[in-house]
């Protein structure tokens, strides 16, 4: 069967170098007694060393001629029934495995790559490793920690949940067609936390709020979360800055906001 041509509006660079993608698959030893969910598997260059390796693959794919190219050379997909159409950011991941934790891959498509890190979030407690390949400036974002410059809102939101550990970067010269930047590997392990010990919805909240005005100290940034008037517990964290925070920190930090509320309103 022919190949199947990349398309531009897809964030389409598939990967040609098999090195890299038994790398990649090889990502997930530890785990191959639970079920993969791989992302944007294209023509199948990943799917065919995690099959080799004996996980158990569902692909999941929007691109009809990539789809067709898979039911035609994977027939260990079942004839198409580990092969689902659509778009992975609009899935109901808990249906695809009722009941049962999984793991998600993939070589990501850099345009969407962030919002598929934050659908991953939404099921946190089903999903104990997610791994795979994305734009390295995103990848060195995920893994980045406190003090460093390219830490933001998916840093702390993942760290929050994930043990994280940038792997290895992978040359652009290993695609078709070519992207203009090179991709990174990165691996997510669930860590042992069950509740962050403060509002999870504050929390995102702070984290988002925070680093939208990077540029400001905490003091300056949080006031916007502040009622008018409300009395804040003095803190070293409202002299840092966003990228300076670890997760511990801004747990601290929503729980100095969640206060300051509660005092405000119980004073009105």
């Amino acid at each position: 069967m022919p190949q199947v041509k990349p398309k531009k509006a897809l964030g389409q660079h598939f990967l040609t170098d098999l090195s890299v993608a038994a790398r990649i698959a090889a990502t997930l030893d530890d785990y191959k007694g639970l079920p993969v969910l791989e992302v944007g598997p294209g023509m199948g260059v990943l799917t065919r060393p995690l099959l080799e390796a004996g996980h158990d693959v569902t692909v999941v794919e929007i691109d009809r001629e990539s789809v067709d190219y898979l039911k035609t050379n994977f027939p260990e997909l079942g004839d198409g029934s580990r092969i689902i159409e659509g778009d992975f950011l609009r899935l109901d991941l808990a249906a695809i495995f009722p009941g049962r934790k999984f793991c998600v891959i993939g070589n990501y498509p850099y345009n969407i790559s962030s919002q598929i890190f934050f659908h991953v979030l939404d099921y946190k407690d089903m999903i104990p490793c997610c791994s795979g390949m994305l734009q390295r400036e995103v990848a060195e974002r995920i893994a980045a920690g406190p003090g460093t410059k390219t830490r933001g809102i998916l840093s702390v939101l993942l760290q929050a949940w994930y043990d994280i550990d940038y792997l290895f970067t992978v040359s652009e010269h290993v695609f078709n067609p070519p992207p203009k930047v090179k991709s990174g590997v990165i691996i997510m392990r669930r860590n042992s936390v069950t509740d962050l010990g403060c509002d999870e919805a504050l929390f995102r909240t702070v984290v988002k709020t925070t680093f939208g005005q990077r540029r400001k100290t905490i003091r300056n940034s949080v006031k916007s979360l502040l009622p008018p008037g409300a009395q804040v517990a003095d803190s070293p964290l409202f002299a840092m800055r966003p990228e300076q925070l670890s997760v511990a920190e801004f747990i601290d930090l929503t729980n100095i906001v969640s206060s300051a509320r509660m005092s405000a309103a119980n004073n009105n």
